[in-house]
Formats: structure tokens, C-alpha cells, sequence
């Protein structure tokens, strides 16, 4: 904690007020990526268009994994070794946000606004997808020869993940100033 009170430049004593431990600590970083990550899904609705609901959350997965690559390792890393301590996180609650939003893509596959898809599913590729270019940056660049990814990689990926992924739920991408 005193490692991390000095990178900050806090006393160790104001960290201490808000987290009585590294656990706390942990726990509000994951937390705060979640919230992050959902935000651009909180107000969904079924009288929503589909196709620019998901492209902005694409694109807003994308840019979150462009500018918090590390965020997004955390987490996955937490999800990768077990999910301990996101157990709590995902509790009723973010299972309610997530029947919710499931609910919305039902309600469009329904309403013939798109294709059948289980939003189970499509909400496991989207999250999936878009992380993706955050947690296996070093692959990306080692198999397309760049060092790094800059951010016309992350334009081109959101593109492209928008193009696919509207396209397997009957979709036509919204133009791209729209």
C-alpha cells in the first residue's frame, strides 16, 4: 500500500481512508472497469436501432481498449485465474444488468429489428471482441509485424468487428458520421 501511495503521490494515511487494504483496493479497480465498460450499455433500450446501439458500444470497448490496455488485462487476468474476488461483483446485481441487457436483444431479434441471435452469446463476442485488442496487443503486433498498435489499428478493428458482427445479426452498419 505504501508503494502504491507514494506512485500516486498520496500520503499512505489517505489511501488508508479509502481502502483498508490491497483487497478493497483491487475490488474498486475492478469494479471501476466494469462500470467503464458498461456504461455505454446502462441506458439501452428496446426502442433503440440496433445497429448504432452496438456500433457505439464497440466503438466505446474499442477506444476503452486503445486507452486503458492495462485496465483491460486486469480484468481479464482476474477472470483468467478463477474470478475470486469478481465472485461478489457479479452477484444479483450485475446478473440484473445483464438479463437486462440480453432482454433488449431478445426484445430486437422479436420485434424482426434483427436476426435471432441468443444475446447470451452476443453479449460474450462483444465483450470478447473488443477486449481482445487490449489483452493480446503483443500478438496482434507479432503476427502483423508492427511494434505497436496506434490508433488507426483501433479505428480499422472497430470497423471491421462493427461490419462482422452487425452483418450475423442481419444488420447494416450505420454510416460512419452518423
Amino acid at each position: 500500500m505504501n508503494t502504491i501511495a507514494q506512485n500516486v503521490g498520496l500520503p499512505k494515511a489517505n489511501l488508508h481512508y479509502y481502502f483498508s487494504n490491497k483487497l478493497g483496493l483491487y475490488q474498486a479497480v475492478l469494479l471501476n472497469i466494469l462500470e467503464l465498460w458498461d456504461s455505454t450499455f446502462n441506458n439501452l433500450t428496446v426502442d433503440d436501432d440496433p445497429a448504432q446501439a452496438l456500433t457505439a458500444y464497440i466503438r466505446a470497448k474499442i477506444e476503452f481498449s486503445r486507452r486503458h490496455p492495462k485496465a483491460s488485462r486486469i480484468y481479464a487476468m482476474e477472470v483468467i485465474s478463477g474470478g475470486e474476488t469478481l465472485s461478489q461483483m457479479l452477484s444479483q446485481d450485475y446478473q440484473a444488468w445483464f438479463r437486462g441487457r440480453a432482454a433488449v436483444f431478445q426484445a430486437w431479434s422479436d420485434a424482426g429489428k434483427m436476426d435471432p441471435v441468443d444475446p447470451a452469446h452476443l453479449i460474450f463476442l462483444l465483450w470478447g471482441s473488443t477486449q481482445h485488442y487490449a489483452d493480446f496487443a503483443s500478438q496482434i503486433c507479432r503476427v502483423t509485424g508492427r511494434t505497436r498498435l496506434v490508433k488507426a489499428d483501433y479505428d480499422e478493428a472497430a470497423d471491421q468487428l462493427i461490419a462482422i458482427i452487425l452483418k450475423g445479426c442481419g444488420l447494416t452498419p450505420p454510416a460512419k458520421d452518423a
